[in-house]
């Protein structure tokens, strides 16, 4: 409860504040506390995956744009009512969608019944990899894992190939000023 609590602290300050650099290092807060949450579920692998794309690689890429732009968010020309009116309703809903979920870490829950006794009684002599996760991201669901890293990289290469474009561009204008000169 305490980790929730301050996610929906840190979220309210994101929502309220107008500097952009504290919004970028609150969102960083924000996706720490969230591989803390992923840690208390259970989810290592998850948590390390928020915690390396979430908190690192997305920090410094926003803390690159914005050092390309303004520090500082423009006053709303609109009013703000009805997008809290959607977020409002758009929240009701996912509450609402969770209520029929079974009870979270039940033995009889549907997750467990399928597949899960399979992994963990054939993994090792399957793929011969001590760590059952492991072998189902890398040996069982190998190609999904593949693509996703391939989603990964593909943006990546996407925001340093924007990035490197926007240095090109601002050396030519120096460029040509020097020759104006």
């Amino acid at each position: 409860m305490v980790l929730l609590t301050l996610m929906a602290a840190i979220t309210i300050g994101i929502v309220r504040i107008r500097n952009l650099f504290g919004v970028v290092v609150l969102s960083g807060i924000y996706s720490f506390l969230m591989a803390s949450v992923m840690i208390v579920l259970d989810a290592v692998d998850v948590a390390m995956t928020e915690a390396a794309i979430g908190a690192g690689i997305s920090t410094v890429l926003m803390l690159g744009a914005l050092y390309l732009t303004k520090t500082h968010e423009s006053d709303p020309i609109h009013s703000q009512i009805p997008a809290l009116f959607i977020a409002i309703v758009i929240a009701g809903v996912l509450v609402f969608g969770t209520l029929d979920l079974p009870p979270f870490g039940e033995a009889t829950n549907p997750i467990h019944l399928n597949v899960a006794n399979y992994y963990l009684e054939n993994s090792i002599k399957q793929t011969t990899v001590p760590n059952v996760v492991t072998s189902v991201l890398a040996s069982y669901r190998g190609f999904d894992t593949l693509g996703e890293t391939a989603v990964v990289f593909t943006a990546g290469i996407g925001v340093l190939m924007l990035l490197r474009g926007r240095r090109k561009s601002k050396a030519a204008k120096d460029q040509e000023r020097q020759n104006e000169a």
